[in-house]
């Protein structure tokens, strides 16, 4: 189970206290977002360096504007505070999986 964070100061704590930082934005009613939060809390078995974290865009509504939020859900990817991957509504877990593994072993090695 996916901690969730309950505040944009939390958001932006865990972001910056984290070297390898990523954000899962949800709402209530999104189907989209709760059948895929499965797959990628699975997918990020394989990156136990990067710290995993939900936000519910409802509960925390600064997160839309903070982050040009418009539709959910909202895979953020952050390394050392700086955003490197976006991915929004329709995400190819394939190619999410591709694009960590690059920056990962970067980092990781």
């Amino acid at each position: 189970m996916i901690e969730k964070l309950q505040s944009i100061e939390q958001v932006e704590s865990f972001i910056h206290e984290n070297a390898l930082s990523f954000l899962y934005i949800t709402r209530p009613n999104c189907s989209v977002c709760h059948g895929l939060l499965p797959q990628v809390e699975e997918l990020m078995k394989q990156f136990p360096e990067i710290k995993l974290r939900k936000i519910d865009a409802d509960e925390v509504e600064e997160i839309a504007g903070r982050f040009d939020i418009f539709t959910v859900p909202v895979l953020l990817l952050f390394w050392e505070g700086k955003e490197y991957i976006r991915e929004v509504r329709i995400v190819h877990l394939d190619l999410l999986e591709e694009k960590i593994t690059k920056i990962y072993k970067n980092v990781v090695g």
